[in-house]
């Protein structure tokens, strides 16, 4: 059975630039919460042996020492806690009030601290990695697909898979703002590295139905442009859900019993693979057939 993706083709794109402008506003008028990665600062997580004490109280015990303290509770028995200042005494300042309080009640599960200006040089690498990727991904495309000039330009299959990406990364980033603003969830490297993945995965996905268009452009010639990447998406469609399916199950499960640490690193991919899925199939194509219909 062929499935006619491409009739609704202007549908499609209009849902997705609902969507692209959606996140744009959210990244921008709330943005991302960063962590210590990106502004700098001290990160201390601990854990109670037994029943975990109120977060209110446990907040109240730490602010004694700076109001600027961000205090989170984090698993069953863990809680987070955030300050501006990375050095050694703030660390002890902070572990000697909760002693004073707790006694041995808890344990130290971890203590990182990151410079304000190591946190911002971090950030400016991280912005640069993606924005090289992508470049990177036009020039390649671009190449793979020189030969495959009529109907649509070479060049112009890695311009409308990096659309295709554009659309992904900003989803991820604009369900991140919204979680930011509302639950309190900061983005960190290992944000950096879910949106490098989504890249790579996504742009993955959208090469095997171009280079499937590609091949039918040579074998087949009785049909029209519109069929033909429609056929193309058909013929590849059994792929694409099997492989998002079983990629995306494991992410699931990663986030569900993963660990905090790693939980919304999953989340972020689940969002991010899914729109991938998507994106190759309902952007990148009806964006190729909308350049072959200008260039008629």
């Amino acid at each position: 059975m062929t499935i006619n993706f491409m009739k609704y083709r202007t549908l499609w794109l209009s849902l997705s630039v609902v969507v692209t402008v959606l996140a744009l506003v959210f990244f921008a008028v709330w943005g991302l919460k960063y962590n210590i990665d990106f502004t700098g600062g001290g990160l201390l997580e601990i854990k109670f042996i037994q029943e975990r004490p109120n977060i209110e109280e446990v907040r109240s015990v730490v602010t004694s020492i700076d109001n600027s303290i961000s205090v989170q509770d984090s698993g069953d028995n863990n809680v987070i806690f955030r300050f501006q200042k990375a050095d050694e005494a703030m660390h002890q300042n902070v572990v000697t009030e909760l002693r004073n309080k707790y006694t041995d009640k808890f344990q130290e599960e971890r203590f990182e601290s990151v410079g304000p200006s190591v946190g911002k040089e971090l950030k400016t690498k991280a912005f640069y990695s993606i924005i090289l990727a992508m470049i990177a991904i036009v020039l390649y495309i671009a190449y793979a697909f020189r030969k495959v000039s009529y109907p649509v330009a070479s060049w112009k299959y890695g311009l409308f898979a990096i659309l295709a990406l554009i659309h992904d990364v900003l989803l991820v980033v604009g369900v991140f703002a919204v979680l930011g603003k509302f639950m309190g969830i900061d983005v960190g490297l290992p944000f950096v590295a879910a949106l490098l993945t989504v890249l790579g995965y996504s742009v993955n996905d959208t090469i095997v139905v171009f280079d499937r268009v590609r091949e039918n452009l040579g074998r087949i010639s009785k049909i029209s442009f519109t069929d033909l990447v429609n056929r193309s998406v058909n013929e590849t469609l059994a792929r694409s859900i099997n492989t998002t399916l079983t990629t995306l199950l494991a992410l699931i499960a990663i986030f569900f019993w993963g660990g905090v640490t790693i939980k919304f690193f999953a989340l972020a991919l689940i969002i991010g693979i899914f729109s991938g899925a998507y994106s190759s199939i309902f952007i990148a194509c009806p964006l190729l057939i909308l350049a072959h219909r200008k260039k008629q």
